[in-house]
């Protein structure tokens, strides 16, 4: 024995120092993800930005700990000037959450040196940069999922039962409880064949409660595709992630000051005593109560008057604009038009007047009394809707106030029939322009390059500025209508909302609607959509405004191409110019730089992966950045089918001239 005990010491020491060696590896918390953008583009050494980045890193080694676990710093000027957000999960301590922000800043610049935008996610924290705005700005995208090896065998109902059950839950306690509760939520619930099972929600602070409800419901509706029936999964976004494991991974947190309508019951050890009302009036002199409740009397009905006196005023002197309340009735009222007063300045609804029709009804010219042009929609009669529910949704859709959206004068309620009155814009539709070689002529390509700007940034206000988070679903050259100035305006955005009551706020549908040819892949083989499905409608559009073909019935004579697959391939060729308009070519103002970024662009809207599409966010920085570099897109997927989708699409109907006062569209509420 004696003899062994000399080798036995080496050993151990050599099993301890493998051991220490593994704690020190544990102890290295390794990122759950990185993404590196390129969408804004790329920096080089010694640049503003490359300086301002290094001193940003450089500065969260000594960030001063806070409560929340969040920061938002800004380094630089407009040049290169560099914006973060940072911020730790709820659960984790202040000296902690300093520490992972600092590790994960100095592993982001690593990871990617040349990018201007990137995000890291750690377990405990995450980084992410940009040379644009981020603060106050719901960022769902780029959006990403890490999940266990382990699958969940038993029964499958119960578990996503269970697991939806969960997370909901915790959702709408995130938009409940706010930014005091720094917009962290965890919880846990027990189900079929396993014990229990453990929930965590996130929002970053600078984000609303609304939003804050979306972004967690984005990425709750991720599950089924990331991570069926996996034990445990992050769903990561920007501003917001979403995790469970059958597994507590968080520690606990204190939720007594969690608002709640039903009153929290004390902690153990901290119980209120009631005290007996004898013994609260012992000792107190009746002078002074009866001087205290007077005191109150007096200050209350102050306090009244004052509110009395208020209201009078704001009722006379303020009127009550949309963004501050929904619009009330006598609003509503004010916007609403005589039944009788339509019929008259439609001829009667004759077919003279008829300017096309769609899936929900026709659409007429009018012309009112005191001379104004409109255009008047009149719904078909299996519209579901009763007058109250038709008017409650025409206020919300009332609210989209943007240059570049057909505006919504009223409506109009008699008996069964339901009327939208809109503006009458006189140059109609794009498609009239385009596809046309006579009226192709008026579209030199300052004009189109308007045309595609406008558009952009009408589907930018839908997706993230307006009240409403609206997909549209129908993006098409005739859904885009022109006033006297060319300026471009999207139609119909939020009829889905008004007129198709069945529809929800899901990713998934089983009634796709649309046109073929500007449908995303994803969406006409699975029925997914999302704002990238506009984007992908957005890239197909641009195209054409470039071409002048339409892509549902293009046809490249030699090759037999479809327009996205002949415009890919001659970009890789180098030899893109192949598809611009012959009657663009023969204009002065025809610039061959901007219309090839233009097709890159457009490129890049119609990729065939969801994640590789840019958001119209990106769109809009392409677009305005003449000088940032643009990413190379990959062949996308096509469909040469012209026929249109025969489920209430704003392609239907027979007559000829098809409504451009009708579409199908998807609302997310803020």
């Amino acid at each position: 024995m004696i003899q062994i005990m000399p080798l036995l010491f080496p050993l151990m020491s050599v099993l301890i120092q493998i051991q220490i060696r593994c704690l020190i590896v544990q102890s290295q918390p390794v990122p759950l993800k990185q993404i590196c953008s390129n969408i804004t583009g790329n920096f080089t050494v010694n640049t503003p930005y490359a300086v301002n980045l290094d001193r940003l890193i450089s500065s969260l080694s000594s960030l001063r700990q806070n409560g929340n676990g969040f920061y938002n710093i800004s380094l630089g000027d407009s040049v290169g000037k560099v914006n973060s957000i940072l911020h730790c999960r709820g659960d984790v301590k202040p000296e902690d959450c300093t520490n992972c922000l600092a590790m994960a800043g100095k592993r982001l610049v690593t990871l990617c040196p040349v990018q201007k935008e990137a995000v890291i996610w750690y377990d405990k924290c995450t980084v992410r940069y940009s040379n644009r705005t981020l603060f106050n700005r719901l960022e769902i995208y780029p959006q990403t999922s890490i999940s266990g090896t382990r699958n969940f065998t038993g029964d499958r109902e119960g578990w996503e039962k269970s697991l939806r059950g969960l997370l909901e839950g915790l959702k709408d306690r995130a938009s409940v409880i706010g930014r005091r509760m720094k917009n962290f939520v965890v919880g846990e619930t027990s189900g079929p064949s396993f014990q229990t099972l453990y929930g965590m929600v996130q929002c970053t602070p600078d984000i609303s409660e609304q939003d804050c409800s979306y972004c967690l419901s984005q990425g709750i509706a991720k599950i089924p595709s990331c991570c069926d029936m996996k034990m445990g999964s992050y769903v990561l976004s920007p501003s917001c992630m979403v995790a469970y494991a059958p597994w507590r991974f968080y520690d606990p947190v204190d939720t007594t000051n969690e608002p709640s309508s039903v009153p929290a019951t004390p902690p153990p050890g901290n119980e209120t005593r009631s005290v007996p009302q004898g013994d609260q009036n012992r000792g107190v002199p009746k002078a002074l109560i009866f001087a205290a409740v007077s005191a109150a009397v007096v200050v209350l009905f102050i306090i009244l008057l004052i509110v009395f006196l208020r209201s009078r005023k704001n009722k006379t002197n303020r009127r009550i604009t949309n963004e501050e309340r929904n619009l009330e009735d006598i609003s509503a009222d004010s916007l609403r038009f005589d039944f009788t007063l339509l019929q008259k300045a439609t001829s009667q609804f004759s077919l003279e007047n008829k300017l096309g029709e769609g899936g929900f009804g026709a659409v007429y010219k009018g012309v009112l009394s005191d001379g104004q042009e409109i255009a008047v929609k009149r719904l078909s009669q299996n519209a579901q809707q009763g007058e109250i529910e038709f008017k409650n949704e025409f206020l919300l859709v009332a609210k989209l106030q943007h240059r570049n959206l057909v505006k919504l004068l009223g409506y109009s309620i008699d008996g069964t029939e339901r009327l939208l009155v809109y503006e009458y814009l006189p140059h109609t539709s794009l498609d009239k322009f385009i596809f046309d070689p006579i009226h192709g002529k008026e579209l030199d390509w300052e004009i189109r390059y308007k045309i595609i700007g406008g558009v952009a940034r009408g589907l930018l206000y839908l997706h993230q500025d307006s009240r409403l988070r609206i997909i549209h679903r129908d993006l098409k050259a005739s859904n885009i209508l022109l006033d006297e100035e060319m300026t471009p305006k999207i139609a119909d955005f939020g009829l889905a909302r008004l007129f198709d009551i069945d529809h929800t706020t899901q990713r998934y549908t089983n009634r796709v609607v649309g046109t073929f040819g500007y449908m995303a892949p994803e969406y006409v083989m699975h029925g997914q959509f999302s704002f990238k499905t506009d984007v992908y409608s957005f890239g197909v559009l641009v195209l054409e405004i470039i071409s002048g073909k339409k892509n549902s019935c293009f046809s490249d004579e030699d090759s037999m191409e479809g327009l996205l697959t002949f415009a890919w391939r001659n970009w890789k060729e180098g030899v893109a110019l192949n598809l611009v308009d012959k009657i663009l070519m023969t204009m002065s103002s025809y610039s061959s730089n901007m219309i090839l970024r233009c097709i890159n662009i457009g490129l890049l809207c119609v990729q065939d992966k969801v994640s590789e599409r840019p958001s119209m966010a990106s769109v809009l920085l392409m677009l305005d950045g003449h000088t940032l570099a643009l990413s190379e897109p990959s062949r996308p997927k096509f469909f040469t089918h012209s026929t249109m989708v025969s489920d209430s699409s704003s392609s239907l109907g027979n007559n000829p001239k098809t409504s451009n006062y009708n579409s199908n569209t998807e609302l997310y509420p803020r």
